[in-house]
């Protein structure tokens, strides 16, 4: 059984194949069109995880999409009703939910064939039931709390759940216009970050100030006694006013969500990026992440003791929120976590397609998502003859190239570059799920040398000097450099760790403000290639961590070696590793 599972009309759209029950591959439109958040119908995804598994669009069995337009529709009319000044803003949304049943008209179009050639069966997943999916039946988790937490989707913000075996038991739900992502992206917005997804700069932001308005914060959003909240919906627009969301072809965006009340409260907001930031903006940054977490701990605390069940699976554009998701031991009783690579909307395409499988097939769990590895992989040929595409502009800047076949040589040359202070692109294998880079589209360098954060941020990321950087650690020797316990994984760079103070001033490129870290753990099972660099690494320093950053200007991660060879050529990296190409800038003979 072939399920093609999508996530469209919305940002970050994305495309995943699952053949029964096994999820062979995903990617998210952004990596092929270049621009960021890509929303709208994720065609070239598609057209890419089709001919990848060497099939035709008329092979696949179902596709599944994880929207549904008729969820909770009853509600979203008698809202239209009762609060008419937001009836564009409901229009608005109905409109986008609507073209998810044109989703076979679309494939046609962008396949060039009549619909009726399109035999598969389209199966719609309500939004947060898509969500669930996506973590709990991945998970290694026979039975577990669920829960999802973002901004809205099919006019639900909250959800949580049951899992067992191949069930999920909905325990209850947030309704709109209550939404903790919209809490936080209002607040975001207010801060100066208008663009869709600055939500992380908040969380980067919020290391360098104290929570000192957070009393004020709990006038916004309120703790209800059933374990879930509300907000006071007089600081927002989207409520009353309505708001405009683009998920039209192309970067998706938003209008304000705050309101003049929000303004009264804070006083005026940051404009833009290119304003100064304060320490009031630095302190209201923490105030909004305690809120956050406050609010998060609530949900979860109160949904261990109605499930008296130890394990965990959370999803949601929420739940990319790391600093949060590293307390979850110690604010709550949960022992066992999972959080998918992409908890956002991306990961809904995963969500939705394993969601039918389950449906359908009746089979037994049998798939556990150990991997983000699902992307597109290179063969030496194709990497060969894009440096000869290149190779002008690579001999203006007198570029030295060397195939080095041997692997753990070239572990040990880069590992010795990286000691030097050299800043390297890294491109290895299939590309990462999701929005971090994990070891194969990464730029890596020395988490020893404090100036790397500035090298980073000034001459190659061109971003906010705030922005924090995350520590790549062996597996074995989390526990020697961050206060955690021993058997915690962070595979997929999903939770912030505080680091042992002994240890902070040697990795100063990645310690926090605050002394933490957003790390991720290497299993020499999981990415051989990218442990024998850091071990190679830790054989002349000794230290097991390298500094991780996703391979980008300002863009999304790097897809293609084109790519990977041209913000190589425009930045001031030092070096570039292609599969088994090392590639050394400015070479002096």
């Amino acid at each position: 059984m072939k399920i093609l599972g999508i996530n469209a009309y919305h940002g970050d759209s994305s495309a995943c194949l699952v053949v029964d029950g096994i999820l062979v591959n995903a990617i998210e439109e952004e990596r092929i069109r270049r621009i960021k958040h890509w929303a709208g119908f994720p065609i070239e995804s598609i057209k890419w995880c089709i001919s990848n598994a060497g099939l035709s669009i008329t092979d696949i069995d179902y596709i599944a999409i994880s929207r549904d337009p008729s969820a909770h529709l009853h509600k979203k009319i008698l809202r239209t009703l009762i609060k008419t000044p937001s009836v564009d803003f409901i229009k608005n949304r109905i409109s986008n939910l609507s073209k998810i049943s044109t989703v076979k008209t679309a494939i046609a179009t962008g396949f060039n064939l009549d619909i009726s050639d399109i035999k598969a069966q389209v199966k719609n997943v309500e939004h947060h039931k898509s969500h669930i999916a996506s973590t709990f039946f991945v998970s290694p988790f026979d039975e577990a709390a669920c829960i999802t937490v973002d901004g809205f989707g099919d006019f639900l913000s909250t959800m949580r759940a049951f899992g067992k075996g191949t069930n999920i038991k909905i325990y209850d739900w947030v309704e709109y216009p209550h939404s903790l992502g919209i809490f936080y992206t209002a607040l975001t917005q207010y801060l100066g970050f208008k663009n869709y997804g600055d939500e992380y700069k908040v969380m980067g932001l919020s290391a360098y100030g104290k929570p000192v308005y957070l009393e004020k914060m709990r006038g916004i959003v309120k703790l209800k006694k059933n374990g879930l909240f509300e907000l006071d919906t007089t600081f927002f627009n989207h409520t009353n006013q309505g708001t405009q969301m683009m998920w039209e072809n192309g970067k998706p965006e938003i209008d304000i969500l705050y309101s003049d009340k929000l303004i009264d409260c804070f006083g005026k907001s940051r404009l833009n990026n290119d304003d100064e930031i304060t320490r009031y903006h630095m302190d209201l940054a923490s105030s909004i992440q305690a809120m956050y977490e406050e609010v998060f701990f609530h949900i979860l605390n109160d949904f261990f003791y109605k499930t008296n069940c130890e394990s965990i699976t959370l999803a949601g554009g929420c739940i990319q929120n790391s600093l949060a998701n590293g307390k979850i031991k110690d604010k709550t009783k949960f022992k066992n976590i999972y959080i998918p690579p992409a908890s956002y909307d991306a990961g809904t395409a995963i969500g939705a397609s394993i969601y039918v499988w389950y449906k359908i097939s009746n089979s037994n769990r049998s798939f556990v998502m150990e991997s983000p590895y699902l992307g597109p992989k290179y063969k030496e040929q194709e990497i060969k003859d894009c440096i000869e595409n290149h190779n002008l502009e690579l001999a203006k800047m007198n570029c030295k190239i060397e195939l080095v076949k041997d692997e753990l040589e070239l572990c040990k040359k880069t590992a010795k570059l990286i000691e030097n202070g050299n800043v390297i692109g890294w491109f290895q294998g299939m590309s990462e799920f999701g929005p971090r880079a994990l070891g194969n589209r990464s730029i890596v360098c020395d988490p020893r040398k404090p100036e790397m954060k500035d090298i980073l941020n000034e001459r190659i990321k061109r971003r906010e000097w705030f922005r924090p950087f995350a520590p790549s650690i062996l597996e074995e020797k989390v526990s020697e450099w961050f206060e955690c316990m021993k058997d915690d994984s962070v595979p997929f760079m999903e939770k912030v760790f505080m680091i042992k103070e002994t240890k902070q001033k040697l990795i100063p490129a990645v310690c926090h403000m605050d002394g933490t870290g957003r790390l991720q753990t290497i299993s020499s099972k999981l990415n051989p290639k990218y442990y024998n660099l850091i071990k190679e690494f830790e054989n002349l320093t000794g230290v097991p961590i390298i500094l991780n950053t996703s391979f980008n200007e300002n863009e999304p991660i790097v897809n293609t070696p084109s790519e990977a060879i041209e913000c190589f050529i425009r930045t001031k990296m030092d070096n570039l590793v292609l599969e088994d190409f090392l590639i050394t800038k400015n070479h002096k003979k």
